[in-house]
């Protein structure tokens, strides 16, 4: 605690709130903090705070003194294994803003250690160095795909391989389209080729899909998004050109694709997103940096409803604070029910319920894409989410 209240008294009460929510969840609240003006000695400050480590209090009944990293560990695994509260992750790891942004990466076979001192902890990587461990609060550089992630991949990898998103309609509009096949095919297959007029912007990936829907917000019916109906991936073999034709008029060339992957046949008519970055490295699990609420929009792939390892769409973005790793807890709403213990049976309204933890991964503005970590109860459109 001499840490934090020597880093404190330096600050502003509302100044070291904002900074502080941002840097070390759970510690303060941002609200109405955040716009004011902060300098960089309090921003030094603060960043001090957050790496001080996390309350003894705060570590799991049976957190271990160390943990050799093992093949298929994850991030919210080990992180689990240390706090009661895995979204803590950043204070135990001693990270400041900026690493939490671009995280260094933890390996297998690596040995973390966890420092208890002051009444705080902090967990470190240990370093064999003749037969003693050099503790280090950083971990070694190498590459990402020996790197353990933060989730299990395989959860989110039908997400990034076939999602088609658009944040607005003009960009929906200007999509690429499919406009004629070889031979004046009806249906394309794999190996075939397809021909595409619209502006490609120098890129060669490309996803073909159909029937775009929007994403409402469920209480102001605002459109967040557009989410569109997969039907494969085309790879561009040549561009097309605009010429003249033999009487003398402008002719356009269409490129040419070859459908590489296919879910379903594709056909005229069809339009065209990029293949997006695949960003499964350096999410860590965190708390949001600002109090946030919102609802459930969505189940990724149109089911009724979701369960643990499901994906779900959020109304809030990165607008609202939201970023990649930001952890959220799920609410039930509690019921109306008559109380029948007494004679004239008033209604009365059951307190809200905690029942489940959603990791954030993929942000757009006004809108994100979350995995469902657990849940007690089956996660349906309109459920509402708030800071863990």
């Amino acid at each position: 605690m001499p840490v934090i209240a020597s880093a404190l008294s330096s600050l502003t009460a509302l100044s070291a709130l904002a900074l502080l929510s941002s840097l070390a969840p759970g510690v303060a609240s941002a609200q109405g903090a955040a716009s004011l003006p902060i300098t960089a000695q309090q921003k030094a400050t603060a960043q001090q705070v957050s790496q001080a480590g996390v309350p003894l209090s705060e570590l799991s009944p049976n957190a271990p003194d160390s943990h050799t990293v093992k093949r298929g560990d994850t991030l919210w695994d080990i992180s689990g294994l240390f706090l009661k509260s895995a979204w803590r992750w950043p204070e135990l790891w001693g990270m400041n803003l900026q690493q939490i942004r671009n995280p260094h990466l933890i390996f297998p076979g690596q040995v973390l250690y966890l420092d208890k001192s002051n009444g705080r902890a902090r967990l470190r990587v240990g370093q064999p160095v003749g037969g003693d461990a050099r503790l280090s609060p950083r971990v070694r550089e190498g590459s990402l795909d020996d790197a353990i992630s933060t989730v299990p991949v395989h959860l989110l990898e039908p997400f990034f391989n076939e999602a088609v998103i658009f944040q607005s309609s003009d960009e929906l509009l200007k999509a690429p389209r499919l406009v004629a096949t070889q031979e004046g095919r009806v249906l394309l297959s794999r190996g075939e080729t397809a021909y595409v007029r619209g502006e490609l912007g120098g890129r060669r990936e490309w996803r073909l899909f159909r029937e775009p829907k929007p994403l409402r917000d469920p209480g102001t019916r605002e459109v967040l998004g557009y989410e569109a109906q997969y039907v494969g991936t085309l790879a561009l073999t040549r561009e097309g050109a605009e010429g003249t034709g033999a009487d003398g008029k402008p002719l356009v060339i269409p490129s040419t694709f070859t459908v590489s992957t296919i879910r379903q046949e594709a056909a005229v008519g069809d339009r065209l997103a990029p293949v997006p970055p695949r960003e499964f490295d350096n999410m860590v699990p965190h708390a949001p940096p600002q109090d946030v609420a919102g609802q459930i929009v969505s189940i990724y792939g149109e089911a009724l409803s979701a369960g643990q390892n499901q994906i779900v769409t959020l109304n809030r973005g990165s607008r609202d604070g939201l970023d990649r790793g930001a952890v959220l807890a799920l609410w039930r709403d509690g019921s109306t029910v008559r109380d029948m213990t007494v004679a004239d049976k008033p209604l009365i309204k059951l307190p809200d319920e905690r029942h489940g933890l959603l990791f954030v991964f993929r942000v757009f503005d006004r809108m994100s894409y979350a995995l469902i970590l657990n849940v007690k109860e089956p996660v349906k459109s309109g459920d509402r989410f708030t800071q863990p």
